[in-house]
């Protein structure tokens, strides 16, 4: 046997790889929707739904697919990231599906059967999580791409302003149309700054975190080591006048705090970048007529002067208060009322009602353990450019979570950015999948043994003929 195959067997004894606990939590993601499909159908016909066979083979396929990649390319990844992400996939296709049989939807002239493009677009973020992890053999390579992914992630965000490529969907411009379909760009931005993030503050974290001076209990930053803050803050505003997109800006720029206050542990730079957001924002809601609408649907959504703009709102709140703890049930809601947006940007609602607070608690939860295995990766990862990037993915998760739950439950403005894996959309499904499948990485490599050294036959001749 080789030296270097001695080592890596060494390394390997007794380290779990948990892949067995995956296949079985993967079991449950899958058999879970598959019910919640049943129930549907037999809510809505009285009989067991035709498509469910087709259903629960397609998606046992995308899970195991996706679990034979991780076994063979992550061997010691985290084993819930990747069932937690089937399992709110799939119930998200059935609420899709749910909605695809309501009689006032398919009224509509623009009415299109959303569940199979959902499922082809999962098929789509199946296979880009698997090219990832083929590809992606070392997180570390990215750190090599860091001011190429600025660029990259600048000329993302700026793609939906270009004249004849970029579409003003209600008021937003955050879609470009490629081909016949149409992508929103920013969800892959996501993950292209968050790479960029992490190599610039890997570099610069030692600089930010000195203090010229104490206020108040705060360490202030100096004024030179302000820039990048500054910068940051000037492209989110950018982002809201240009495209009038509340939801993006406030996802890059949160995103980077908590990357900056992660790699620093300066709780100032935390209050700079509240002041500075809020400030921001109020400036922009002030002469930006689309984001003052949102704020004014935020606080009268049951105005009658202006309820035909905001009646999507106000079907919402209704339809979570009707909802109560324990729901209608699956297929017995009315969140139909909602209109074309209640699979998209209001999916979380159909959940509220038909599976009640507790439902609605239940999906929270699976998010949070999302992001809960995505900072514990960060904790484990044994490289500074590991950890930043893995917080900046979590964080960025987490932070679009919070915005579309309380958008729609009317805890803060409407962005128009959609629940990750639950509501109908190609680019923020397929973009997601991406995610997780580089938080997979880094997890496998923070918990792959390091392989321990060799025995030196020459040190152990040498103790024993020592006199």
């Amino acid at each position: 046997m080789s030296s270097t195959t001695q080592t890596s067997t060494i390394g390997a004894i007794g380290a779990p790889s948990r892949r067995n606990t995956e296949l079985a939590l993967l079991a449950f993601a899958v058999v879970i929707p598959l019910f919640a499909y049943m129930n549907v159908g037999l809510a809505l016909t009285g009989e067991v739904p035709t498509g469910m066979l087709g259903y629960g083979m397609g998606l046992g396929l995308l899970a195991g697919v996706g679990h034979i990649v991780v076994r063979k390319f992550a061997a010691y990844a985290d084993p819930l990231l990747l069932p937690l992400a089937t399992l709110l996939n799939g119930l998200g296709l059935v609420v899709i599906w749910r909605l695809d049989q309501s009689e006032k939807l398919q009224q509509s002239k623009t009415f299109v059967e959303a569940a199979p493009n959902q499922l082809m677009y999962s098929a789509i973020g199946v296979a880009l999580f698997v090219a990832v992890l083929l590809l992606l053999k070392d997180h570390r390579v990215l750190q090599r791409y860091t001011y190429i992914s600025m660029v990259g992630a600048l000329i993302l965000l700026l793609l939906p302003l270009v004249p004849g490529l970029g579409r003003n969907v209600f008021g937003a411009k955050i879609w470009i149309s490629v081909g016949g379909f149409s992508i929103q760009p920013g969800e892959f931005a996501k993950i292209v700054i968050a790479v960029f993030f992490a190599g610039y503050l890997m570099v610069k974290r030692d600089a930010l975190a000195l203090a010229s001076r104490r206020f108040m209990g705060l360490y202030l930053p100096r004024g030179r080591d302000l820039g990048p803050i500054l910068v940051v803050w000037a492209m989110s505003i950018l982002i809201l006048v240009f495209e009038t997109d509340l939801g993006t800006s406030l996802l890059f720029f949160g995103m980077f705090v908590v990357m900056l206050y992660v790699a620093t542990e300066r709780t100032s730079w935390i209050v700079f970048g509240l002041l500075m957001s809020g400030a921001g924002a109020v400036g922009v809601a002030s002469f930006e007529p689309h984001v003052q609408q949102r704020v004014d649907a935020w606080l009268n959504p049951f105005a009658p002067e202006t309820l035909q703009q905001t009646e999507q709102i106000a079907q919402s709140l209704m339809a979570f208060g009707s909802g109560g703890v324990l729901g209608t049930g699956l297929g017995q809601g009315n969140s139909d009322l909602i209109g074309f947006a209640a699979n998209s940007d209001f999916i979380l609602a159909t959940f509220g009602e038909e599976m009640g607070l507790a439902g609605v608690m239940a999906i929270l939860l699976i998010y949070g353990l999302i992001v809960e295995r995505g900072v514990r990766t960060a904790l484990a990862a044994r490289d500074p450019f590991g950890k930043l990037l893995a917080i900046g993915l979590s964080g960025a998760f987490a932070i679009q979570v919070f915005v579309v739950a309380g958008g729609v439950m009317g805890l803060i403005p409407l962005t128009g950015m959609t629940m990750p894996f639950l509501a109908y959309g190609g680019s923020s499904v397929i973009a997601n999948w991406a995610l997780v499948g580089i938080l997979i990485r880094i997890s496998d490599t923070a918990r792959r043994p390091a392989p321990s050294p060799a025995p030196n036959p020459d040190a152990e001749m040498t103790q024993v003929v020592r006199p």
